[in-house]
């Protein structure tokens, strides 16, 4: 699940945000920061910072069967949920 912010306040520089949710119904503690790290390596490797405005914020929120998941999968599922979201703006 992802939501985007476009932020209005020009005082915070700096390229796009990301924020990680990734709670206990996705799993134990080792579970949840591997999820993390795969999230995080998605981002960077895939190079959404780069494809996204300065202004926005974006908060991934992990569900349970992201545990599960291979990093290609997370890669696809947060590219489409990402695509999805800025569509509602």
């Amino acid at each position: 699940m992802v939501h985007v912010h476009h932020r209005k306040d020009p005082v915070i520089q700096g390229g796009p945000r990301f924020g990680l949710v990734v709670s206990k119904q996705v799993g134990n503690a080792v579970t949840r920061h591997a999820v993390s790290r795969k999230l995080r390596h998605v981002v960077v490797e895939r190079e959404l910072v780069d494809k996204l405005e300065r202004s926005v914020d974006v908060v991934i929120r992990a569900l349970p069967p992201a545990a599960a998941a291979t990093t290609d999968e997370l890669a696809r599922d947060l590219e489409k949920a990402l695509d999805k979201a800025q569509k509602k703006r």
